[in-house]
Formats: C-alpha cells, structure tokens, sequence
C-alpha cells in the first residue's frame, strides 16, 4: 500500500480557506483504494528551530550517523513516503514560517539527500509533491513577489522528488470575483491533479 504524507500548516485551522481546499482534497484521498494516509498537523507539533544546544545535538547524531534517533523522526517519515501533500497559507509572500522550521528539520544528510563527489542528490521515495494554498491577492506563476511555491519546487528537485504541482485559490480578497467561485476552480484543479496522483 503506498503512503501518502498529507502535512497540514493551516495556521487558522478551520477558518482557513486553505484548510477548506485541504479538506477537500483529503476526502477525495480518503476515497481512493491503495493508499495509507498519513496526517501530520504541524500546529500540534513541537517543532524547533536550529538554535545552541538543540542545534550542536544534532550535529552530534549526525557524526554519528544515527539516523533511527526520534530527532529525525519527520525526516525518516518524509523519506519513506510515496506522495507528499502539503496545506499551507500565502503568508508574508511565501507561507508561514512553522513550514519553513519543519522543512529544516527534513533536511538531514543520509535521510532525504546525500553528497558525493558530484555534489548533493536526493534520496526520497515520493515521486509527486503537491502544495496546496490560498492567497488573498492574485500572483501569476513566476511573479517574483510570491515565493512560496517555487521555494517548495526547489526543494521539491532537491529531495530528489520528480514532479512537482501548486494549486491555488488566488485573489480571494481582491473582491473582483465571488470567493465562491476561485474556491471551486481551485477545487476542480485539485481534482485533476489528484487523478494523476
């Protein structure tokens, strides 16, 4: 059975239009046979920066190279996952910084990357990423001044993770078009890239 890592950064939780579009997607998830479904909430989760002594702990494991300690719990969980989904909100032109400390806490060598004489190379199972998102004003692909997704695509490229998919709900607060309708054009997108999951 494969597993999919569905990672939930919905700050509001349940007032989140992302959450909404998260929901939605989870369901649809929930009704297709052969997969194991993974939750992750990060807001329940006791995630830390890299800072003193929690930072020199894991240097330390990793000069030891042991990678089964519980600090690397998220790592190991992300490595081993088939498809990755990931809910987070357009927050100060990227998304919020709880999914930046996680991503941190992801990236451990001989985990989800490696080095060699080439340089670095990822080492994931996931073939497929999803981000899904809201955002209150309207940022067309390659808009400089929204960050998030093609942050997430890199990292995408550097786990080692071939494709790579954002499905947004834009301008739900520019009040030119009802919110009604850009959630289920959102919704039907995520239809769509999900039947290729």
């Amino acid at each position: 059975m494969k597993k999919i890592l569905f990672i939930d950064c919905c700050i509001r939780r349940e007032d989140s239009r992302t959450k909404k579009l998260a929901d939605h997607v989870l369901r649809r998830l929930r009704q297709k046979n052969g997969y194991e479904i993974q939750e992750l909430c990060l807001m329940d989760e006791n995630l830390s920066y890299f800072s003193d002594g929690f930072f020199f702990q894991r240097e330390r494991l990793l000069a030891e190279k042991n990678y089964d300690h519980p600090r690397f719990r998220y790592a190991n969980q992300f490595a081993e996952a088939d498809k990755i989904i990931i809910a987070a909100p357009f927050w100060d032109l990227s998304f919020p910084a709880l999914l930046k400390v996680y991503i941190e806490n992801l990236c451990v060598e001989g985990i989800t990357f490696g080095c060699d004489e080439t340089g670095m190379f990822g080492t994931c199972k996931a073939d497929h990423m999803v981000f899904l998102t809201t955002r209150g004003a309207s940022y067309p692909k390659g808009d400089p001044m929204e960050m998030g997704s093609p942050y997430l695509e890199a990292m995408c490229r550097f786990f080692g993770i071939d494709r790579y998919d954002c499905v947004a709900a834009d301008g739900l607060d520019l009040g030119l078009r009802p919110v009604n309708d850009i959630m289920r054009e959102a919704i039907e997108e995520a239809d769509h890239v999900l039947e290729t999951l």
